[in-house]
């Protein structure tokens, strides 16, 4: 594992999963997910993650016209990197994940890398009363649902993005991913360094212990020696101290209401800022360097702000 003794905080800023009856203060419209993401760089955010949504119900969605009413507001007031989904909302087809990330031409985007179940059903239980009727359908379906990640499909995120300069955040919810990482390295369709998200307490991944994340850094040790960065990202409560732990062990680090809703127990967060606010001050708490998003290109290799199509 490359090390470094600056830690990359990305910032995931609204995502796909989270419905709005679950938090008033999810980013839903594109004026919100921008003012969000540029908080979260003023907060320390290297990097933002994004995803966009129909600004009247919430409901995630892949328009790129939707996408460029944000994009060129984050690049104009930030000096972000920009990291663009290609997972996009649950049930979309490939083109339509893809169509973002084409359009834009981000310095990153996302690549989920392999298919398994997503359940976020339970989450539904807890909600009395919806706001929308997109919302409850949504997280119900999940219960038998695959989220489709075949090698067919990641060849050609992979190979038509990397034409355009992009770079990856490879997604890993379960060990079996970093070995499919591998096979695409191997081919020589990607290139080092690897930016390795490894992700944990998805029902379907990965479970949410401790030894799991030391697994997951040694299997990726035993596959990529010094030729990836190790990120963590965890779901709902299990959100800083995963992400602790991997700065702790020389990883980067993802927070952000894609991840979870919360700032502390019971107490929702109310904005992105305030998460990355949070690890920020533990981070240095415990003596270690905030990466800037120049110091986090420099680690990357990307291609800079100045070479995206937005």
């Amino acid at each position: 594992m490359r090390t470094s003794n600056k830690v990359i905080i990305t910032c995931a800023v609204t995502g796909s999963i989270h419905t709005p009856s679950m938090s008033p203060h999810l980013p839903i419209t594109p004026e919100e997910i921008a003012q969000e993401a540029i908080a979260a760089t003023q907060a320390g955010a290297a990097m933002v993650h994004l995803h966009a949504r129909d600004p009247q119900t919430g409901l995630p969605k892949q328009d790129p016209a939707l996408f460029a009413q944000f994009l060129p507001t984050i690049k104009a007031q930030t000096d972000a990197i920009v990291n663009i989904t290609t997972g996009g909302g649950l049930g979309m087809t490939l083109e339509e994940r893809l169509a973002p990330a084409k359009a834009a031409q981000p310095e990153v985007a996302s690549m989920n890398m392999g298919s398994f179940n997503f359940n976020i059903s339970g989450a539904a239980a807890k909600i009395e009363q919806f706001k929308f009727d997109w919302e409850k359908p949504y997280l119900d379906m999940t219960k038998d649902f695959i989220l489709s990640n075949t090698f067919g499909q990641i060849e050609r995120g992979v190979s038509e993005l990397s034409a355009m300069g992009t770079r990856f955040e490879f997604e890993c919810y379960d060990v079996g991913h970093l070995y499919n990482v591998a096979h695409f390295a191997d081919r020589g369709l990607i290139k080092p360094p690897f930016f390795l998200q490894c992700i944990f307490g998805i029902l379907g991944g990965i479970g949410p212990h401790q030894e799991n994340l030391l697994h997951m850094r040694a299997i990726a040790d035993k596959l990529f020696g010094d030729d990836y960065y190790l990120s963590v990202l965890a779901a709902g409560k299990h959100q800083m101290p995963f992400v602790t732990m991997s700065a702790l062990l020389g990883g980067n680090v993802r927070v952000g209401l894609e991840d979870s809703l919360y700032l502390s127990k019971g107490r929702l967060a109310t904005s992105n800022a305030d998460q990355v606010t949070k690890i920020r001050t533990i981070l240095e708490e415990l003596s270690l360097e905030i990466a800037t998003p120049g110091e986090a290109r420099a680690m990357l290799q990307t291609k800079g702000k100045d070479n995206v199509n937005f």
